[in-house]
């Protein structure tokens, strides 16, 4: 394969752009160091957001999957009551596919503040307006509580009507109360509760963070709650829709109808519209560190076009022509790309795979992204070295002697 205006050969451009890599082996290293870092980015950013994603949206969709709230319907026209009843948790453990339920109500307790102190301190606040709610024992494993400390209260307290409560994160934090070593009580209105337990975290039902919640049989004997106000149930996942349609049946069967249940649609366009986010996301900051990479090939490329001016105006005179010249320096940026594509490549499979391992997420990583490193890679190159290549072959011979002597 050799020009016809020219003694130049194929074999003599790669033999020339081998020569020029390795006449130079320090600066290669570190300009194809640039490329693997680049590419090594943008394949471990791109398999962390599919293998991240994956997990944010399989916690979204196990959370969200799996939560079934029951509520009362007013009552009808002729009277009709739609009230829960009392025993709804137990009559909904007994369905297969409940994890847990329980029900939460809130009391309406007027204008009564809640304190600690049944002394009112002028300097100092001492009573706030707290959202007082009454709950079932199986309510706080229906919203995954995490306990900071203390205790939650049993079904013997709310069978004896004892006058205990349970403390949200941020209604502790109001009221003032970090331990329970020494048996705190606060005051709702005149009543005297004794704190048993503080809630660090809900997965459900916020509002209970900031809430006073009591014994459901307290406040049926203290505050005359009538009925339960809404039954939370936590199901396994794919078992929503058919206890769903079990749960009124199993509540009231003389008035399914009365309930009303809601439950969370398929979150397919919420898990779409998080992957898409997070891969947007690191492609760009991989795109960049790519960008870094194109610009130190190019840099370079252009150094090494200044330095062998005289090799390239000899090589001229011998008669090659400026397309020879041209694809030997493409060739060479194309080579760094190209075993920067395949190093960066590698890295970044090994990168997803030990932050998954440490974490211990299942990588997710698309074949083809680590497959097409390479030629990203050399297509980088040759990008990044068409302007010294032009540059390099628009040089006449006689001035590059010239210059070079």
């Amino acid at each position: 394969m050799t020009d016809p205006r020219s003694s130049v050969s194929f074999a003599d451009i790669v033999s020339e752009s081998l020569a020029g890599l390795f006449s130079r082996p320090g600066r290669t290293g570190l300009t194809v160091l640039g490329t693997v870092i680049g590419l090594a980015a943008l394949v471990a950013t791109i398999g962390l957001s599919q293998t991240a994603g994956n997990r944010i949206v399989g916690r979204f969709d196990e959370l969200a999957a799996t939560e079934i709230t029951i509520t009362a319907k007013p009552p009808g026209l002729d009277g009709t009551s739609n009230d829960l009843p009392w025993d709804a948790s137990d009559r909904l453990t007994r369905l297969n596919g409940v994890v847990a339920a329980g029900t939460i109500s809130t009391i309406d307790v007027g204008d009564v503040l809640v304190s600690t102190s049944p002394v009112r301190d002028p300097a100092q606040r001492t009573d706030f307006k707290l959202s007082i709610q009454a709950a079932s024992p199986g309510l706080f494993d229906a919203v995954r509580a995490v306990v900071r400390s203390g205790t939650i209260p049993d079904r013997l307290h709310s069978e004896r009507g004892e006058q205990v409560a349970v403390l949200g994160a941020a209604a502790a934090e109001r009221l003032g109360i970090n331990r329970l070593d020494q048996l705190p009580a606060i005051r709702i209105g005149d009543d005297l509760f004794l704190v048993v337990g503080v809630l660090e975290d809900v997965s459900r039902q916020f509002d209970m963070l900031s809430a006073v919640i009591i014994p459901e049989g307290t406040a049926q004997r203290m505050y005359r709650l009538a009925a339960p106000e809404t039954v939370v149930v936590e199901t396994r996942i794919g078992a929503t829709n058919l206890i769903s349609q079990q749960a009124p049946l199993a509540l009231r069967p003389d008035n399914p109808t009365g309930l009303r249940v809601a439950f969370p649609a398929e979150p397919q366009r919420v898990r779409e519209a998080v992957q898409s986010d997070l891969n947007l996301l690191f492609i760009i900051l991989g795109s960049v560190a790519l960008l870094v990479g194109a610009i130190g090939i190019a840099n370079v490329t252009l150094v090494s076009v200044m330095e062998r001016t005289g090799e390239i105006g000899l090589r001229r005179a011998l008669g090659a022509t400026r397309r020879h010249i041209a694809i030997q320096f493409l060739a060479e940026s194309s080579t760094m790309g190209f075993i920067g594509g395949v190093m960066g490549g590698s890295a970044g499979i090994l990168i997803v795979v030990a932050v998954s391992a440490v974490q211990s997420w299942t990588p997710v990583l698309d074949v083809a992204v680590a497959l097409a490193a390479p030629a990203i890679g050399a297509v980088i190159g040759f990008t990044a070295g068409i302007y010294p290549s032009m540059r390099a072959a628009t040089m006449e011979p006689v001035e590059a002697l010239r210059s070079a002597v």
